[in-house]
């Protein structure tokens, strides 16, 4: 069966015209920086899972793999923060940018050609879907592969850095930690390197489910197996339909030994694999699109937001950038933040105010609002203006929402009458919201609600408590949290220097 399936794969590899191409490779530029531009020899593997990506560097030439199911979306011509910067003296025909799951940097690409910029995309998006639609069984049967590949010498033997280059192969999310303590738990021989038997061991302490196990054993008792019987009471009591004939189908998809299969039993490690499949989720599939009523007014519902949507690290110094309003947006969140705040030349900026946090352009924020503001869901899009900037440079803020979200923007009532309640989400498909304070006719800005009002009320005594800790001389260290609060984050907080919010002038 796994001979056959093997087989089947590298049929699929050899018949595919854009796979094929991958697996010839391909001399690719990655860009970094203005400055920073190296050649990269791409190159599709065997398993159509792994790529390597090689630097000819004569100083120091390196090898580095990522998996294909790592990847979490395929852009096409400038459409990430350093195409947007670096990549315009390269035709967008011929850029592309792979997107990582998780922290993972991007990877910007220049093809020589579209020709091959296709290839590549097309090919990417087909392997993803072939990845997406693997059983566990079949990601399984990869493994051998992947020890293979790991140890480099093949010397039957795996240092640390193979291990790692193991884990990293089969995309599991473990840190450095972690596997440094499995490494040490399975070095019997104190040699720094794993032996066959030891591999094995390290490779089931890593696939371990405890929660799952421990399931297993209430239900399985002391022959740890579960016949067709007590699978079906597995099923009752999760309210699932506990049918013989459900029970013997759960057996034959999901059991991994071929005996325990012909004796109609379910063995742990088949337990396990029928619970991480899609037959073993949680979640209702039949909801993953949109089944609710989406009539009713906007406060009716749940809103899935992000704080300090700017930030990609930590927020006292981490990056700001405009990729991470698009990794929100390609999650599906349907309100994001601008902590909005006076730049040089006339240009507001987004940052985490007075923090050591980088700053973006306003105008950038909004033009990556404005591309993926509907890529994964039709819902309106709200944005949440944390509103730092003077009149003069709000005035410059109302000139980009306007110029450059054009008609996605709503600017008055739905149906042109002044409405008793808000819209509906399924009455704002397809538009933006800003969400803050106005200035009134004076110029003022409106009075606070209550939720504002608490919020400033618990900065203030943050603030103040920082300071008394300070007269009290706690040490030099312990006020410099002090000039990090003044935001602090809050929808309606006000400034250190005792700014309050305001929203566009109007």
């Amino acid at each position: 069966l796994r001979g056959g399936r093997d087989i089947s794969a590298s049929c699929w590899l050899q018949e595919d015209e854009d796979v094929r191409f991958m697996l010839k490779g391909s001399k690719l530029q990655k860009i970094k920086s203005q400055v920073w531009k190296k050649p990269r020899q791409l190159r599709l593997q065997g398993d159509g899972l792994s790529v390597w990506c090689e630097s000819k560097s004569r100083r120091k030439p390196s090898m580095s793999t990522f998996s294909v199911m790592e990847i979490q979306s395929v852009r096409e011509g400038h459409q990430s923060e350093v195409m947007r910067k670096h990549g315009r003296g390269f035709s967008e025909q011929q850029c592309f940018t792979i997107v990582f799951q998780g922290n993972r940097t991007n990877l910007d690409l220049v093809a020589e050609t579209p020709e091959e910029r296709r290839r590549w995309v097309r090919g990417l998006h087909k392997l993803m879907a072939r990845a997406a639609g693997m059983s566990q069984r079949e990601k399984l049967h990869q493994y051998p592969l992947y020890l293979h590949k790991a140890d480099k010498d093949n010397d039957s033997e795996m240092s640390f850095q193979e291990i790692k280059d193991l884990v990293k192969m089969i995309n599991l999310k473990v840190n450095e930690e972690y596997i440094t303590c499995l490494f040490q738990q399975c070095d019997r021989s104190k040699s720094s390197k794993l032996e066959e038997h030891e591999i094995e061991e390290f490779c089931q302490l890593l696939m371990q489910r405890p929660e799952l196990e421990e399931i297993f054993n209430y239900y399985s008792g002391e022959d740890q197996i579960l016949a067709v019987r007590e699978i079906s009471n597995f099923l009752k009591e999760q309210k699932e339909v506990p049918s013989e004939e459900n029970g013997l189908s759960i057996i034959q998809r999901h059991e991994l030994n071929e005996k325990a299969k012909q004796n109609q039993l379910l063995t742990r490690d088949g337990f396990v694999m029928y619970m991480l499949s899609p037959d073993g989720d949680i979640f209702n599939h039949s909801h993953d699109l949109i089944y609710q009523d989406m009539g009713q007014p906007l406060s009716h519902y749940f809103i899935s937001s992000s704080h300090n949507t700017y930030l990609m690290e930590n927020q006292l110094g981490g990056p700001s950038s405009t990729e991470a309003y698009i990794r929100a947006l390609l999650r599906g969140c349907r309100c994001v933040e601008l902590d909005c705040w006076d730049g040089a030349n006339g240009e507001p900026v987004v940052y985490h105010g007075h923090t050591l946090t980088s700053k973006i352009l306003f105008k950038d924020v909004v033009t990556a609002i404005r591309d993926y503001a509907f890529k994964m869901s039709p819902f309106p899009l709200i944005l949440s203006l944390e509103n730092h900037c003077g009149v003069e440079q709000q005035t410059v803020m109302a000139r980009h929402f306007t110029n450059i979200l054009g008609n996605l923007l709503v600017t008055g009532p739905v149906d042109g009458k002044e409405p008793e309640e808000l819209p509906s989400p399924e009455e704002l498909k397809g538009k933006i919201v800003i969400r803050g304070k106005r200035l009134t006719g004076s110029g003022d800005v409106d009075s606070e609600t209550p939720e504002e009002e608490e919020e400033e009320e618990e900065e203030e005594s943050v603030t103040n408590e920082e300071k008394s800790r300070k007269v009290k001389g706690e040490g030099e260290g312990e006020g410099m949290g002090e000039s990090c609060v003044g935001d602090g984050g809050g929808r309606g907080g006000g400034s250190v220097g005792g700014e309050g919010e305001a929203e566009l002038p109007v």
